[in-house]
């Protein structure tokens, strides 16, 4: 891998219906059971044994998404993606973090001036699509753990989702980079890189590559439902998993940067969180085959480490 507006009346019932956090029972239901025995909440916090919730954004509040948890980034930022990421795109609403992708037809005036250069980052060409990509860097980190995120988002041509970490010391790819989810081209993606012999941007990858026809059949309908993405880390291992089901189990033991200042194994160091919805781009696909605009759904991240 590799960041709008208010949301219009339909995209709230839309989260709604999708389950944006727990159900709620109609007022007039009657239950068989004691009112002093509540139904257990399926989406609460559940640590695995031994761990305690150290760190979550329940996106429960409305509105801008918590600046005590996020920053964001912004303009054209990497892999030639056709967005301009931009706070604007991220909202929490009803339980949900929001993150609209958009096409304007009348294209946007670049802050950054006029002009036609397409790289990496830093472009000033003009702002036909917008979208967001929000991250924890400078405010949280985390070293080991359980890191989770419960999420819906649009998999389709075009469409660059993910929810993945960096590390906080070197530069990509010796940092170290995590793909707790990644989509694109009808492929789920659970993957992790570091530096490896070559170019100065060369990396070695460990990469599990799942079609997304093989969800679908199960579940013809899994692409338009929640899922939980989750890694279990420690100083030895990385697990990247699906609802629960293990897609890359990998040792880290062994993994040294090939490039690196002061980090020889950067799964040995903390990271920060990213959450973004990518447009286009090396990997992403056609971006005009997109039915604008799009919406990237975020139940819940959370953090569990090892209980003291």
């Amino acid at each position: 891998m590799k960041a709008l507006s208010l949301l219009s009346l339909p995209v709230v019932f839309a989260c709604i219906l999708a389950s944006c956090g727990p159900a709620r029972t109609p007022r007039n239901t009657v239950s068989s059971e004691s009112a002093s025995a509540p139904k257990a909440d399926p989406f609460a916090p559940n640590p695995p044994a031994g761990m305690k919730l150290v760190w979550s954004d329940e996106f429960n509040v409305d509105g801008r998404p918590d600046p005590a948890n996020w920053t964001y980034e912004t303009g054209y930022v990497r892999n030639h993606e056709a967005q301009w990421y931009r706070p604007e795109s991220a909202e929490v609403r009803d339980g949900c973090l929001v993150i609209t992708g958009e096409h304007h037809d009348q294209p946007l005036p670049n802050p950054r001036g006029a002009g036609g250069r397409f790289g990496f980052g830093g472009d000033n060409r003009p702002i036909e699509y917008t979208s967001a990509c929000l991250i924890t860097k400078g405010l949280h980190s985390f070293q080991f753990g359980r890191i989770e995120a419960r999420v819906k988002a649009p998999l389709m041509e075009g469409s660059w989702p993910a929810f993945w970490t960096l590390g906080v010391s070197e530069n990509w790819p010796s940092c170290g980079e995590i793909d707790i989810f990644e989509y694109y081209k009808e492929t789920v993606l659970a993957n992790f890189c570091w530096s490896a012999a070559g170019g100065q941007w060369s990396p070695e990858w460990s990469t599990v590559r799942i079609p997304l026809g093989d969800y679908r059949k199960d579940d013809p309908e899994w692409a338009d439902k929640f899922h939980v993405y989750a890694m279990d880390w420690d100083e030895n291992r990385i697990v990247l998993s699906v609802d629960g089901r293990a897609v890359n189990d990998s040792s880290i033991a062994g993994v040294k940067n090939a490039r690196y200042r002061s980090v020889e194994n950067p799964f040995r160091q903390p990271h920060y969180l990213l959450v973004n919805l990518a447009l286009g781009g090396d990997n992403g696909g056609d971006v005009t085959k997109v039915p604008f605009p799009v919406h990237m759904y975020v139940d819940y991240v959370r953090v569990y480490q090892k209980a003291e």
